[in-house]
Order: C-alpha cells, then sequence, then structure tokens
C-alpha cells in the first residue's frame, strides 16, 4: 500500500445488521459519501423488518448471514469479503462514517495491523449506558495489565483491518465479545493496533440496543480468561502456582509451628492439604513451562506460514 506507483487499495465497508432498518439507509449512504470508491456491504443476520431492503435500495450489496451472533457474522464477512482493507462498524448510525477516512489514512500511515475508533474521549451524553461505559474501562483495563499494552476502547465495533490481519484471525466468539476477541489476538500475535478518537453518537429514536449488560460481560470476561489461559500459558499457570504455593504456605504454618515446639504434629489434616497444595503448584509451574515452549513454536511457526503467504501474494509462487 505503501507503493505511489501502485493502484490504491481496495476498500470494503462491512456492516453486521440485525433488525436496524431504522437507521441502515442513512448508514449505507453516509459510507457511501466518506468512502465513495469503497463497496458497501451489508451482512444481514436474520433481521425480521425492512434492513435488507432497505439496505439495498441504498447502494449496498446485503448477503445474508444465517448463523445468529454478532460473532459469527464478523467470521463470515472476513471469510467472504476479499478487499485489501476492511472497514468494519455497526448499522445503528453511532458511528460516525466521515471518519472513516482518518481511519484507513492511520492505518496507511502507521504500518498497522488494525485500526480502532476510540470512543471514550467524544461520546453524546446518552451514547452509553451507565454500566457499558463503566465496564468498557474495566475490560480495556484489564486486558491493558494482562498483556502489558495500552487499550482504551476495547469494545469498539468501528475498527480497519488490512486482508493479512483478518485472514490470520481465528475467531471463536459467537456474541458481542468478538470486538474483544479481536483485540486480544492482535496482542498476542504482535500486530500492530492503533486507536483513533471518533464522536461516538446516540441511537436515534425508534433504534434499540441488542446489547445485555450483564450477560454480555460475562461473555467478554469469559473471552479475556480462555484467549490469556491459551496464548500466555506461562503467566496463567506460574499465577496458579503462586496461588497454590502461598495456600500451602498458609495450611502448613500450625503443622511446622508444632513440629517446631513438640517435635510432633498434631494437625495431620493440614499438613496433608498443604503438602498436597505445595505439589500442585509445582504441577502448575511445570504445565505453563511445557505449554509456554508448545506456544512459542506455534507462533514461530504462524510466523514463517505468514511470510510464506506475503511473499506468494506479492511475488507469485516460485
Amino acid at each position: 500500500m505503501s507503493d505511489p506507483a501502485a493502484s490504491p487499495p481496495s476498500v470494503a465497508v462491512l456492516l453486521p445488521c440485525y433488525n436496524e432498518e431504522v437507521t441502515v439507509a442513512k448508514v449505507v449512504s453516509d459510507f457511501r459519501a466518506a468512502l465513495p470508491k469503497a463497496v458497501i456491504y451489508v451482512f444481514d443476520n436474520n433481521s425480521t423488518d425492512r434492513t435488507a431492503e432497505l439496505a439495498r435500495q441504498a447502494g449496498a450489496i446485503v448477503v445474508k448471514s444465517p448463523r445468529q451472533g454478532k460473532g459469527y457474522v464478523v467470521r463470515h464477512m472476513f471469510e467472504t469479503v476479499d478487499a485489501d482493507v476492511l472497514v468494519m462498524a455497526d448499522g445503528d448510525d453511532t458511528y460516525p462514517a466521515e471518519a472513516a477516512p482518518d481511519l484507513l489514512r492511520a492505518l496507511t500511515d502507521s504500518g498497522a495491523d488494525m485500526v480502532v475508533g476510540m470512543r471514550l474521549s467524544r461520546f453524546d451524553d446518552r451514547a452509553f449506558r451507565r454500566l457499558h461505559e463503566f465496564g468498557n474501562k474495566l475490560i480495556s483495563g484489564t486486558i491493558s495489565l494482562l498483556f502489558r499494552a495500552r487499550i482504551t476502547d476495547v469494545l469498539s465495533g468501528y475498527r480497519v483491518f488490512t486482508r493479512e490481519f483478518a485472514r490470520s484471525l481465528y475467531l471463536r466468539s459467537g456474541g458481542f465479545a468478538v470486538e474483544t476477541e479481536l483485540t486480544l489476538q492482535a496482542l498476542v500475535e504482535d500486530s500492530v493496533i492503533r486507536e483513533v478518537p471518533v464522536h461516538y453518537r446516540s441511537r436515534p429514536e425508534g433504534s434499540v440496543s441488542k446489547l445485555n449488560t450483564f450477560a454480555d460481560g460475562l461473555h467478554i470476561f469469559r473471552a479475556i480468561f480462555l484467549i490469556f489461559k491459551d496464548y500466555k500459558p506461562l503467566a496463567f499457570f506460574s499465577l496458579l502456582a503462586v496461588v497454590a504455593f502461598v495456600l500451602g504456605l498458609v495450611a502448613g504454618w500450625l503443622p511446622v509451628r508444632d513440629y517446631l515446639q513438640t517435635r510432633y504434629v498434631s494437625h495431620v489434616p493440614l499438613a496433608m492439604l498443604a503438602a498436597a497444595l505445595e505439589i500442585l503448584a509445582a504441577l502448575f509451574l511445570g504445565i505453563g513451562l511445557i505449554l509456554h515452549a508448545v506456544t512459542r513454536f506455534h507462533a514461530e511457526t504462524q510466523s514463517v506460514a505468514k511470510r510464506l503467504l506475503r511473499a506468494i501474494e506479492r511475488h507469485g509462487p516460485k
């Protein structure tokens, strides 16, 4: 994309939609105005209203995505659409289409793999539910701590990706945790993430949010837990080892005191529990070391495969 003599990159706008007849036509029209050379796709996730009809009338290519859930739709989008750059947004008119050129420019100029439209610096008064804003900051802070990265808005649905990044993803989430999974997979693969502030708007009258604060929050934390375990096994199991080790020390304090004072252990059950916990701590540490080696080997294999794929795409098979 950086070669000035090359043709400009192809751009596709991907809009996952479920019952967005109130807003979808405006969203499609806004993106057509902001990115006149882009192809606009609306992935209709079993809408029961006129979402598909109105999107088609506004000039979008409508694709049926029958498996219910945003995560499944995102997977379907990445598998179906082929373009140099993918712009993903929602069909509820909360993300400004006019910010898309800035996101694309940030992707090109910074060499990033993914650019996120960060909503927390500018948003309407009713754009966030009270718990959603708190939950977003909590989850973003948790991920920043676990993965030693500065992430501000992990739940934003306004993102721009390179083709290579989208093809490298293996998404497992079926629901609204997919945005979290996109960020986490980018972090564990050492992909470059940039955040660009955008103005997040409140939903228009008649448009209803599909988010469930508590259920979606639990799914998101579950995704963080599973990916932390899968991709950072040494840190994950070391933490468990430390917990087991400390609990073993606590349980073993009285048996040790007994022995030091009387040369006899009267708290036998506590002594057995302490021994079991210390053995468990050693097992956790061993599991972490083994899985860490396996994960590193897998990451290195994937890195080689990606470099070969990029070389083939640029130069053709030799």
